[in-house]
């Protein structure tokens, strides 16, 4: 699954197009480099993106494209950060 995609079901980030924009704009990393919006990832990758001085660092658990609002939270386990 493209990780702006990843980022939009799993309600980190709301919207594609957003997620997208913090992909181009280096703000989005998976497993340590700079992600591109079309950048595949697996289970087991971790993220972390970057919100001004925030940060959130999370691994993925599920990349299951059917998704429910409730089930949003168990695509993936939060590594560290405050969200």
């Amino acid at each position: 699954m493209r990780i702006d995609k990843f980022l939009k079901l799993s309600r980190v980030i709301k919207r594609r197009s957003v997620a997208a924009e913090a992909c181009e704009g280096g703000r989005i990393e998976v497993n340590g480099r700079v992600a591109k919006p079309s950048k595949d990832v697996k289970v087991g990758d971790v993220v972390r993106v970057s919100f001004g001085s925030d940060s959130l660092c999370f691994e993925i658990l599920n990349v299951d494209e059917r998704q429910t609002k409730q089930s949003a939270e168990t695509m993936y386990r939060i590594v560290e950060g405050d969200r």
